[in-house]
């Protein structure tokens, strides 16, 4: 048996099987044989594969975020597509969707396909960029959507930037419905956050710092939510914060609007509180809000208000975080860490279900894209990830793999730990 038939070939032995597609919590063996997943092929397969003694770990669909500045082309001192791909993979990301607010923008054909290269050069894992809404997302204008779908757009955003005009997200959306394409949106009117960069509320009177106020998510989510019902067009809802935008997005699922929803870890763990001592690290775009949002947002979850988790994961070089808090751009990485903060803080704090936490980053975040959900399926290729959810670790500033370190969780201990990725049976983190 040649050594590359031997690779081909893989047995993970005794490892606990968590599959949200199938709804498997159960103690078993997997096989793998090129690439896909096999049933047990025997004692010969077994004597030739590569073994591993996942004994007291789980194995699981790797996960998917929908949310991720990759920052090439243009900002390459904060990520590339080959450093921001190993810290997915770290993370136990095997897709992640890029935002197009790169420099030059991926508001056409040729930047999206110069995209592709790089992706197809150096990316570790499954890359799926998206397109502009609007040129240069400076929301004046439509992009040629229909180009950007032929040259591979898996969805439409322009990323952390919300359209403004109504009546021009309303076409957006009539061509996005034509295309059969999701569309994007950060929801933020801009009217109401000149200048601010916090919650507006009780700790922005205490600091002095410019309050963003609740409502300017409230207000484009029920825009969103018109809009969506009108032209029959899918929307998701990028980073909820708000407690009565979970009530919006819920009375439109109620009259059956196709809307989708995602939160991000920091949200979902984090309050406005976190500022007190004026670090950067904890600036963010939307802000951290209170913990009676915070709660909401878990019953969001739980509910299936809200759909998916995907970190946000927004890389900016130290100088740039390192000033004053109202000048610190907004943004925080997350990939390396999604995982470990989900399962210490909803897994182990709030008992929520391993396979309902997969669900919400693994599954959902597929289907919301129109891709096939990754399961432990025979014929099926075998992306998974192998954790331990007991794990104490230390998030520690020269450990990640990311080029920056703007993490809020630096010096924090998380439970629960990716030890291993594996995109088509082929590992691309083993930590």
């Amino acid at each position: 048996m040649t050594e590359s038939a031997n690779k081909a070939k893989l047995w993970v032995k005794g490892c606990r099987i968590i599959d949200p597609v199938n709804r498997v919590d159960e103690i078993r063996d997997v096989y793998v044989e090129e690439g896909v997943y096999v049933d047990d092929p025997g004692t010969a397969f077994r004597e030739s594969a590569r073994c591993i003694d996942a004994t007291g770990l789980c194995l699981a669909p790797s996960l998917t975020d929908l949310q991720v500045h990759l920052r090439e082309p243009g900002d390459t001192h904060k990520e590339t597509i080959r450093t921001g791909t190993q810290a997915a993979a770290k993370g136990g990301f095997t897709r992640v969707v890029c935002m197009p607010n790169t420099r030059p923008p991926c508001d056409n054909p040729g930047n999206l396909r110069l995209i592709h290269d790089i992706i197809e050069r150096d990316a570790c894992i499954e890359v799926y960029p998206t397109g502009c809404i609007t040129v240069g997302s400076a929301g004046e204008q439509l992009a040629p959507i229909g180009s950007l779908k032929n040259a591979g757009a898996i969805a439409l955003s322009d990323g952390g930037h919300c359209i403004q005009n109504s009546e021009l997200m309303r076409r957006a959306l009539e061509y996005a419905r034509m295309l059969d394409m999701v569309v994007l949106d950060h929801c933020q009117d801009t009217s109401l956050t000149q200048k601010a960069v916090m919650h507006e509320g009780v700790w922005s009177l205490k600091l002095g710092l410019r309050g963003w106020p609740a409502e300017a998510e409230d207000l484009m989510v029920s825009r969103d939510v018109i809009l969506s019902e009108k032209t029959g067009a899918r929307v998701h809802l990028q980073n909820i914060t708000s407690g009565s935008a979970v009530d919006i997005i819920q009375r439109a699922k109620n009259r059956g609007v196709k809307v989708t929803a995602e939160v991000t870890p920091h949200h979902l763990s984090l309050t406005d509180a976190c500022v007190a001592g004026y670090e950067s690290r904890f600036k963010m775009n939307p802000p951290l809000r209170t913990e009676e949002d915070r709660r909401r947002l878990i019953e969001g979850l739980c509910s299936g208000v809200i759909d998916c988790i995907a970190c946000d994961h927004a890389p900016h070089n130290e100088d740039d975080k390192d000033m004053e808090f109202d000048y610190a751009p907004f943004g925080v990485i997350g990939l390396e860490t999604a995982f470990g903060v989900v399962l210490t803080h909803l897994h182990h704090e709030e008992g929520i279900s391993l396979i309902q936490i997969l669900e919400w980053m693994s599954s959902a975040p597929d289907r919301i894209l129109g891709l096939a959900p990754k399961s432990i399926t025979e014929g099926v290729p075998a992306d998974f990830i192998l954790f331990d959810p007991a794990e104490d670790w230390e998030v520690k500033k020269d450990g990640f793999l990311s080029i920056s370190r703007n993490s809020p969780w630096i010096g924090r201990s998380l439970k629960g730990r990716v030890r291993a990725t594996y995109l088509k049976g082929r590992e691309v983190y083993g930590g």
